[in-house]
């Protein structure tokens, strides 16, 4: 073991192909950005887990058991928040121990810091945190345990800890945090992937084939400003996907309808990308939105808000583009624009602000080894 070790993992925004990824092998464009949750692993004393977070104060007493970690000297309640607040953070640690066990090793007093810069007083802005702390804890523990990983083995184990949790997340925002950059990504079968840890472990579920997983790099925008507003209104994803879940959502004509438009919108941006066609792009995240504007009044889910419309309606009148990023219901919105036309960036983000959107100073966080 190593005396301390800190890792860091970026933000995510979705670019287009929200909902859609949901599926297995459906596309969906993220960037990863340059706002990050830093984890720091040490040694710790009278407790065989230790976690610290600047959102948890109180922090967390943590003890290994058959069945992973759980609270030690808490009442239950104290646990249920404890798992609320923390459970990806206790996920992440899970799974890299049970790596560790299977290579016949047994996992050491840890302790775990947690800093972010994705929240706002407590806060989140919406940029994928929960995704970023699950990278950045699984590669710092792994660190600290003399662990070698490529960044695929560090996704996997982190979609491993998220699916534990939430088997409908897509597993997107991971990916952008693990490579950085612009990456288009096709999310595995979560239920597969389980299915595999479950049979074999977790060395095995690493090595087999991921059934409608794929992730490569994209170029950016040649001539294109993206521009990051937050609405001041946190929203859950897994709320809003739980909501969709609940209704008659899956097999509907509704569904395969907003499938189907989705991919080829996802599809015709990842081209447009490839291609350098700024003006393709920008068409594409037009139609992103008309088409989640479509879904919204659909199935009523609520992912346009007042203050998201209104970002969006600025950023078309100064002669942009822009969508909810993600769920929606709240967090962020994007907008791109000419880049050489600073004046318009400007007006944007003025307007922004009297409609009481917050611009955010975000810029992409560069690519980080090669998509397996």
């Amino acid at each position: 073991m190593t005396g301390t070790v800190t890792r860091y993992a970026p933000g995510k925004l979705f670019v287009v192909g929200e909902y859609a990824v949901l599926e297995p092998g459906h596309p969906a464009v993220l960037v990863a950005v340059d706002r990050h949750i830093g984890v720091t692993v040490s040694a710790a004393d009278g407790a065989e887990v230790v976690i610290e977070s600047d959102l948890y104060p109180r922090g967390a007493r943590l003890r290994r058991g058959a069945d992973g970690l759980t609270w030690s000297d808490a009442a239950a309640e104290d646990g249920r928040r404890i798992l609320d607040r923390l459970g990806h953070v206790v996920s992440a640690i899970d799974v890299v121990d049970g790596l560790l066990a299977e290579r016949g090793r047994r996992a050491p007093p840890i302790r775990v810091a947690i800093t972010s810069r994705l929240h706002r007083d407590g806060t989140k802005f919406g940029l994928g945190s929960s995704g970023a702390v699950t990278v950045a804890t699984v590669s710092a523990v792994a660190a600290y345990y003399g662990l070698e990983l490529s960044p695929g083995a560090r996704f996997r184990l982190a979609l491993l800890a998220t699916a534990r949790r939430d088997p409908r997340s897509s597993g997107g925002d991971l990916a952008a945090s693990v490579w950085g950059g612009w990456v288009a990504y096709r999310a595995p079968d979560r239920a597969a992937v389980l299915a595999l840890a479950r049979r074999g472990g977790v060395e095995h579920a690493l090595r087999e084939p991921w059934p409608g997983f794929s992730v490569h790099r994209l170029p950016p925008p040649r001539g294109l400003a993206l521009e990051v507003g937050w609405t001041g209104e946190p929203a859950s994803t897994a709320s809003l996907t739980g909501r969709l879940e609940s209704g008659e959502w899956r097999g509907s004509a509704v569904q395969r309808d907003f499938v189907r438009r989705s991919d080829a919108c996802a599809e015709a941006a990842i081209r447009a990308l490839e291609r350098g066609d700024d003006d393709e792009l920008l068409h594409r995240i037009r139609s992103a939105r008309r088409m989640l504007a479509d879904l919204d009044g659909a199935v009523r889910l609520g992912i346009f808000t007042p203050v998201l419309t209104a970002l969006c309606d600025v950023a078309e009148a100064v002669g942009g583009a822009a969508k909810p990023s993600g769920a929606g219901g709240g967090d962020c919105g994007i907008a791109f624009l000419e880049a050489a036309e600073a004046s318009r960036v400007s007006r944007l983000r003025e307007r922004w602000e009297a409609a009481g959107v917050l611009p955010l100073p975000i810029q992409i966080q560069p690519t980080k080894g090669s998509p397996a």
